[in-house]
């Protein structure tokens, strides 16, 4: 391990660490009531309690099926569209000022009418889901496919590639690193819908066990909801940015993941 990689685990941990002693620091230090911030090492011990609760591990189950089904929809959608925009300019001038006033639309204030049309179910918090992680991406997919290289086109026509051709030889890997950026943002996106949509009208999910605690006042344990949702929302973002890693090599930005 060189001295840059060691650097790269060491600093986060330290700083986490010294977060966390602070925050036990100043619990323990001052006035404030266990019912508002409990110390680190109780929420610990009850986070080491729930774990080993099935219940727990089927409500986590709902949320993460919710957020990347959403996420998955909107990666679909926002590719495809950003790709067909991008090659016909038409298509582009009549769609995106609609896609543009949705997306100014706040989409927390449209949750309670997804839950109506959708029902209670999963449908409603994986539309949600959707919808809060479609923009992201494609914006990004749309900048990407129309950056493709002038000159890069012209040697597919000059080689006579078909359409197909063009599209995994030339404009995938091309837009490929700056569409992987937009995936990162969008999976955060994700889940925040499939939790605000559980937190709205859910019976399942760790937004719903999240409501559920705050209701019984089991403070430690609410935080613990919070930390399983934060865990879960890392490991998919770092799972985005692997990604980069295996099929963008290439890229400058795949050599700092």
């Amino acid at each position: 391990m060189n001295n840059s990689s060691f650097w790269r685990i060491a600093l986060p941990i330290l700083s986490v660490s010294s977060f966390l002693l602070f925050w036990s620091w100043y619990v323990h230090t001052s006035d404030v009531s266990a019912f508002v911030l409990p110390a680190p090492e109780t929420i610990l011990k009850a986070l080491s309690e729930m774990i080993f609760d099935p219940k727990l591990w089927h409500h986590a189950k709902i949320t993460l099926t919710e957020a990347v089904s959403g996420f998955v929809i909107a990666v679909s959608l926002g590719i495809s569209l950003g790709f067909i925009m991008a090659r016909v300019p038409a298509v582009e001038w009549a769609m995106k000022p609609f896609i543009v006033l949705l997306q100014l639309v706040p989409k927390i204030a449209l949750a309670p009418l997804f839950i109506l049309w959708f029902g209670f179910g999963l449908e409603s918090k994986i539309v949600i889901a959707a919808a809060l992680a479609f923009f992201p991406v494609f914006s990004n997919a749309l900048v990407a496919f129309k950056s493709v290289d002038n000159g890069d086109r012209d040697v597919m026509t000059m080689l006579q590639a078909t359409p197909l051709q063009r599209l995994i030889l030339l404009d995938l890997p091309t837009a490929l690193p700056v569409v992987l950026t937009g995936m990162e943002v969008s999976v955060v996106m994700a889940m925040i819908g499939a939790i605000v949509g559980e937190f709205i009208g859910g019976s399942e999910g760790l937004g719903y066990l999240a409501v559920a605690y705050l209701q019984e006042l089991a403070v430690p344990e609410l935080f613990g909801v919070i930390v399983v949702l934060t865990l879960m929302g890392l490991l998919l973002y770092t799972l985005i940015g692997r990604l980069r890693a295996w099929f963008a090599p290439w890229h400058a930005s795949a050599e700092k993941a």
